[in-house]
């Protein structure tokens, strides 16, 4: 089965970018969110670069992703939390 590389939902790419533009700069990184990967990697010691990384292992990959996927996952927790207790209190 190959791999999904995308949203689930296409016109959410926009929204989902601007997301990571804007925890990736809370986080101290200026890069666009096409780019932010490898100023994450630079700083972890990753040898990422443009085109094909197969040689990566699933550790660097996962230390790369994990940086930038945890940080979106952690803000749409918190935004989640809050539209609960707007919505309760």
């Amino acid at each position: 089965m190959g791999r999904r590389r995308g949203p689930l939902v296409p016109e959410a790419r926009e929204a989902l970018d601007q997301l990571k533009a804007k925890v990736m700069r809370e986080a101290g990184y200026t890069g666009m969110p096409d780019t932010v990967k490898f100023e994450v990697a630079k700083e972890v010691k990753v040898p990422l670069k443009e085109g094909y990384n197969g040689t990566l292992t699933a550790r660097e990959a996962g230390t790369v992703g994990g940086q930038i996927g945890g940080r979106m996952v952690s803000e749409l927790i918190r935004q989640a939390k809050e539209q609960l207790n707007k919505k309760y209190h």
